[in-house]
């Protein structure tokens, strides 16, 4: 196995289950990690197995996680080489990673510049068409509603309207006549300046009951891209995503492998170095647009390492310290079927928060069973943060061993104390719409919630 040569001591700047995920990476690479901890998290795993760990502040996220003063400070006391950002907190935020760079601590993931661009979605439409990916039609950032008006009328509704510098499905809105959208413009522009700093919004065509598929790349710092097939995620609520497949059960070998050279050229085009994640939308004519890029580790990452068996999170260490990808695409064989369960601290009929502690925890396990978590027996699940308290993944020769693995991996975990999604997860596995593998964006708010767009 290959070991770090250049950076030993990461800090990484993260909670829970994804934390756990890189002090096992950089263990198993020979190097140390140091835990940073809100006070609400001070009995958390993570803090417990990293070699070193440092208090960053209260509770509240902006106390702590995203308090970049309180990080920096704990780089320098630690002595920190470089830092592992994992998702969410300040895993995209370019102004973190470039006052790294100014420092001299290495950010593992995409240089600053490629950060802002990648988190700038209009930028980031725009650089997908010079790469010559495809992409929805649609606008730049609108200025006025005339503007706006007129091109909603050329592009034909329902469009979408999107927040220039919005993620993770937030700052979207869809708009169906030009009433609609004269009254929700100013929304949506406000909406974007509050949550994002930012009132840019930009239109797209709205595709109705879209597929969302996604592919995973690895870029080295010496030109050298591949993808890591693709991973269905259209198992969504209000845009987030719920459970992912890989690979998706719709598209063809040939559609996959166009996606998969798109996804590359992308990365090729923007510089991007690391591990990421391209985004597109599905139409059912197997036509696909780019939506975005992330440039960081994803949540539903675990089942493309189970479908490719390689290690993504040790690689994106792998990266930064300055090494070469030793494959090339030639080399990935992607074989079986894997499909990941996000089991949140949430009721599972309304999806309503629902932190508290554990009083009893049983994890399932067997062949082709993995779980990615934090959580153990008399663990207090806190209310800050995401509700994200385990990722069950499991892997079987065919989808359809996949989904009876699955049923009975989710039986079999038992969490009592606090109410999760785990029977939604079985609902699911029954659904036949999702058992046909030809199901959409819609199906759980239009089936589950009685929710339409």
């Amino acid at each position: 196995m290959k070991k770090l040569k250049n950076i030993k001591r990461i800090l990484i700047a993260n909670r829970g289950e994804i934390a756990i995920r890189a002090i096992r990476a950089i263990r198993e690479l020979g190097g140390e990690s140091i835990a940073v901890y809100s006070e609400a998290d001070k009995d958390s795993m993570h803090v417990k197995l990293a070699d070193y760990s440092i208090c960053i502040g209260k509770a509240p996220s902006d106390k702590s996680y995203l308090n970049i003063p309180s990080i920096l400070s704990a780089i320098e006391i630690s002595y920190a080489d470089a830092v592992y950002p994992g998702y969410g907190f300040l895993a995209e935020n370019p102004d973190f990673a470039s006052i790294l760079e100014k420092s001299n601590i290495k950010f593992i993931g995409p240089k600053s510049q490629t950060t802002r661009l990648t988190g700038d979605k209009a930028a980031a439409r725009k650089a997908a068409q010079e790469a010559g990916v495809p992409i929805i039609p649609g606008s730049p950032p609108v200025e006025t509603l005339k503007e706006a008006l007129e091109i909603a009328d050329s592009i034909g509704y329902p469009v979408l309207l999107k927040a220039a510098a919005g993620g993770g499905g937030r700052g979207m809105r869809v708009v169906h006549s030009p009433q609609e959208l004269t009254r929700l413009l100013p929304v949506a522009q406000r909406e974007a300046e509050a949550n994002f700093g930012d009132d840019r919004v930009y239109i797209e065509k709205f595709i109705t009951n879209p597929k969302h598929i996604e592919v995973q790349i690895l870029a080295d710092e010496y030109g050298n891209v591949v993808y890591i097939g693709d991973r269905e995620c259209s198992i969504q609520r209000r845009h987030q995503k719920l459970l992912e497949e890989s690979p998706s059960p719709f598209i063809t070998d040939e559609v996959r492998k166009k996606m998969g050279e798109a996804a590359a050229k992308f990365a090729k085009h923007v510089g991007f170095t690391g591990a990421g994640t391209v985004e597109f939308i599905v139409d059912k004519e197997m036509n696909f647009y780019f939506i975005e890029m992330n440039g960081r580790i994803q949540v539903e990452h675990p089942v493309s390492e189970m479908t490719s068996g390689i290690d993504i999170v040790a690689w994106q260490m792998l990266i930064a310290d300055g090494q070469e990808l030793d494959f090339k695409q030639e080399d990935i064989k992607n074989s079986g079927h894997a499909i990941e369960f996000r089991i949140n601290a949430e009721d599972p009929e309304s999806f309503t928060p629902n932190p508290g502690t554990i009083k009893e925890l049983y994890l399932p396990g067997g062949f082709g069973v993995r779980v990615d978590t934090h959580i153990y027996k008399g663990y207090t699940v806190p209310p800050y943060y995401d509700s994200l308290i385990a990722k069950l993944i499991v892997y079987g020769k065919t989808r359809e061993e996949a989904i009876i693995r699955g049923k009975r991996a989710l039986t079999e975990l038992v969490v009592e104390g606090i109410k999760t999604t785990k029977d939604f997860h079985l609902k699911i596995l029954e659904d036949p719409e999702f058992l046909s593998g030809r199901y959409t964006t819609s199906l759980v708010d239009e089936k589950y919630l009685g929710q339409k767009e």
